[in-house]
């Protein structure tokens, strides 16, 4: 078999193991527990990079009778700016008249923040504790970022107002027992100290009740993009160079509807 078939079906075992590790730790991240975030957002934002440039890899493919890329295409064109890569899906998708099971745009306004939190990350804000130290004008906080506008927005619109009610009781009941023998020290996602049980026992309960549903929307983008590459490898199949793998196969886990991913908190394995 051709040299490029093992290497197409490398890159897609990597993407996949590394995009599943991502999606697992966006579910564990807590403000006890930062430097998963980070984590969360290099597995996801370089295996979302990977998955969509073996897309327009695959495209140019088909494009060019069989004939793949050159080195600045990729690199110089769409370097490591997942809005590009987005884009240019958006292309193929309408010019190929292609439609995709469960979503063909990437449109919900969370979906849509979540996909520039990560692209300006994958360009940058991965530095963004070291930027703040050296005093570079290009500072951000992806962490913070991320708490106001993904996991806010989750827990307004996908937790129930009984549930909310249970987290507050219940934060309140903690911080009775244990305030007057503990002390806490600590800051939140976004910055702000916490200094009580009960703030503390909030900011847990609020995460926890969110976490599967970060996993989902992140999924949900995942799934978009695992879709896409399924329809584009079957026509480059077509061709008959025998160059292709089933890559679709490799991203199988990804390919499930919404009740798997909200049942399911670990996606760095198949099993």
């Amino acid at each position: 078999m051709k040299k490029i078939f093992h290497i197409l079906a490398d890159e897609a075992q990597f993407t996949r193991e590394i995009l599943g590790s991502g999606v697992t730790q966006i579910g564990k991240a807590n403000y006890g527990q930062r430097g998963m975030y980070f984590q969360a957002f290099t597995g996801v934002s370089t295996g979302l990079e990977r998955i969509g440039k073996l897309c327009l890899i695959l495209d140019y493919y088909i494009q060019n009778d069989g004939c793949f890329p050159n080195d600045s295409y990729l690199k110089n064109e769409i370097g490591h700016d997942l809005i590009k890569i987005y884009k240019k899906s958006q292309e193929i998708i309408k010019q190929n008249g292609f439609q995709l099971s469960y979503q063909n745009e990437i449109s919900d306004p969370i979906q849509i923040k979540i996909l520039d939190i990560l692209s300006r990350f994958a360009k940058g804000d991965r530095y963004s504790n070291i930027d703040f130290i050296v005093g570079s004008k290009y500072q951000s906080d992806p962490i913070k970022e991320w708490s106001e506008n993904i996991d806010k927005k989750l827990y307004e619109l996908r937790v129930s107002k009984k549930k909310k009610e249970k987290i507050i009781h219940n934060a309140r009941i903690i911080g009775y027992h244990l305030s007057p023998i503990s002390h806490v020290v600590h800051y939140s996602e976004t910055g702000k100290e916490i200094n009580n049980v009960e703030i503390a026992s909030l900011l847990t309960g609020m995460t926890e009740a969110i976490m599967k549903y970060r996993q989902l929307y992140v999924l949900e983008i995942i799934r978009y993009w695992t879709e896409l590459l399924g329809i584009l490898q079957s026509k480059a199949m077509q061709l008959g160079r025998y160059e292709i793998p089933f890559m679709n196969e490799i991203f199988a886990i990804f390919y499930n509807n919404n009740s798997y991913f909200l049942t399911r908190k670990t996606f760095d394995t198949d099993y």
